[in-house]
């Protein structure tokens, strides 16, 4: 009885994942925010320094463009679907807040592990070459599901106006690569750098990437991949407590 259940909000979860994607996903945004957006502040680094390597920009590059992609649209699918009253349906139906957040994030997760194909064959073009090719994939999985569950606590707010959310969710990514060793190595960070950027699940999975890359790592292995665990795991909890709290104020 329980797993049969469990499989029916499972396949409620792949509705849910499949309208998001027919309606928000399958457009310019996601390519803009998730592959561009990285690309030009991959471009901007690439021709002013001189003393990064290729495999360092390039393992930037993938580490962004998972985050940047996990969390594009994600953040505004609550307030979108609110201001276009289709959250009422929803909610009336008969699914669990935790299976309509499930389902948003495996949009999210869905599109982190594609979009990141294009970074990925720009750098084996560009000569870099992933050594670690398990650890590599098994990082941008986690990472996904990890960002994407970031991306759904971004959208709890109860506001109905997808450019307020916007607004918050720059607020916070944008510091976030600058503070998580993408652009700057872990080891050139003062002491404080270091502290805050422990706090980034996007600093394990830039450890992860370099490490698949040209085996350089600040943080063991193991680690990287319990923290972003433990991540994933705290940020789904929290997200989808926050909207029980909040979709309600949507109505």
């Amino acid at each position: 009885m329980i797993i049969n259940q469990f499989l029916d909000q499972f396949k409620r979860s792949l509705g849910v994942m499949k309208k998001d994607i027919r309606i928000y996903y399958l457009k310019g945004p996601v390519v803009i925010f998730g592959f561009l957006m990285p690309l030009f502040l991959f471009l901007a680094f690439f021709i002013g320094s001189r003393d990064l390597s290729m495999d360092f920009l390039i393992s930037g590059l993938i580490s962004m463009t998972v985050f940047f992609t996990a969390t594009a649209v994600s953040p505004v699918i609550a307030p979108w679907e609110a201001q276009v009253q289709t959250l009422e349906r929803l909610i009336s139906s008969p699914i669990s807040i935790t299976t309509l957040i499930f389902g948003d994030m495996l949009a999210s997760f869905l599109f982190g592990i594609v979009i990141p194909i294009l970074p990925i064959v720009i750098g084996l073009a560009m000569g870099v070459n992933i050594i670690q090719p398990i650890i590599f994939l098994l990082g941008i999985f986690l990472a996904a599901a990890c960002f994407s569950s970031f991306g759904l606590i971004l959208s709890s707010p109860p506001s109905n106006a997808p450019s307020n959310v916007m607004m918050i969710s720059s607020l916070v990514r944008f510091p976030l690569v600058f503070l998580s060793g993408i652009f700057i190595p872990l080891e050139k960070m003062p002491y404080w750098g270091k502290i805050i950027a422990s706090f980034s699940p996007l600093t394990y999975f830039t450890d992860l990437t370099r490490y698949s890359i040209n085996r350089t790592n600040y943080y063991p292995i193991q680690v990287d991949f319990l923290i972003i665990i433990l991540f994933t795991i705290l940020f789904f909890f929290l997200a989808v407590q926050l909207h029980k709290r909040t979709i309600y104020k949507r109505i």
